[in-house]
């Protein structure tokens, strides 16, 4: 998982890529979760909160630049 800082450095081509590699390895997680491979669950919450906080930050870019 990568900081806020590091995220924020990043242009909206980058944060995107970043965003949809997150997006899959939630639904990896899911599925692991759904047939009781999964061992780490907190791994669920940082994905999460790590989607959370690209989408956050494409929205401050968005807003920033008047779109």
């Amino acid at each position: 998982m990568m900081k806020t800082t590091e995220l924020r450095a990043k242009d909206r081509a980058a944060l995107n890529a970043e965003l949809s590699a997150l997006l899959k390895a939630s639904v990896g997680l899911r599925m692991q979760l759904a047939t009781q491979q999964l061992t780490n669950t907190s791994q669920l919450k940082k994905t999460r909160r790590a989607i959370a906080r690209v989408k956050t930050i494409l929205t401050e870019k968005a807003i920033s630049n008047g779109q």
